[in-house]
């Protein structure tokens, strides 16, 4: 099993939290932040892995401590937990419809943190969550996992379908790209022979 465990402290949010790559999908979360809580346990599902988030945040001021820090904790979860890339897929992509909303993730697990976010969101609103924090999440998760990854929006006009499509197509995307390949097992996927 690739599971991981990552605790993170500091002045603005308290985050302990465990990943199972080779899970079922069971997402456990309790950000203090509904909207975030929802996206993980979707996360979680879409990419069938086993996902508990416990965050004790500075949500007084508002969420963007919390979704960051979220963001950066699950990021290192996932750079840990694949470890030397032996034998996985390295390449994933998901084009995902949402009602009206239609979204494009690609991941690269190349060991060069890099994030495009082509991305329209057209209320600055979902209830409490500000729309600019799904952003945030994905700047903080890409650095930390140290992938590529791109998102792009085809079509949307409804805020909350657009941002759930994304961490939808993320997780799918993510489960590609993690996904042990058993002929490669053994092998880095790439000509260099590290990632």
């Amino acid at each position: 099993m690739r599971e991981s465990k990552i605790n993170r402290k500091t002045a603005e949010t308290n985050i302990a939290l465990k990943l199972n790559l080779d899970g079922t999908g069971a997402g456990k979360t309790t950000t203090g932040c509904g909207f975030l809580d929802h996206m993980l346990t979707l996360f979680a599902k879409h990419g069938r892995f086993d996902i508990e988030v416990e965050c004790s945040g500075d949500i007084n001021v508002d969420y963007h401590h919390t979704v960051e820090d979220v963001g950066i904790t699950l990021g290192k979860a996932f750079n840990e937990t694949i470890g030397d890339k032996k034998g996985i897929c390295r390449y994933g992509s998901m084009l995902l419809p949402m009602d009206e909303a239609l979204i494009l993730a690609a991941v690269d697990i190349s060991g060069r943190s890099f994030l495009v976010y082509d991305v329209n969101i057209p209320t600055e609103k979902v209830g409490d969550f500000d729309t600019e924090l799904a952003e945030e999440f994905f700047i903080a998760f890409t650095r930390q996992a140290n992938i590529t990854l791109h998102i792009k929006q085809l079509d949307g006009s409804n805020s909350h379908h657009i941002i759930e499509g994304i961490f939808k197509a993320v997780a799918r995307a993510m489960a590609q790209a993690v996904k042990i390949d058993e002929e490669y097992r053994d092998e880095i996927p790439s000509t260099k022979g590290m990632l």
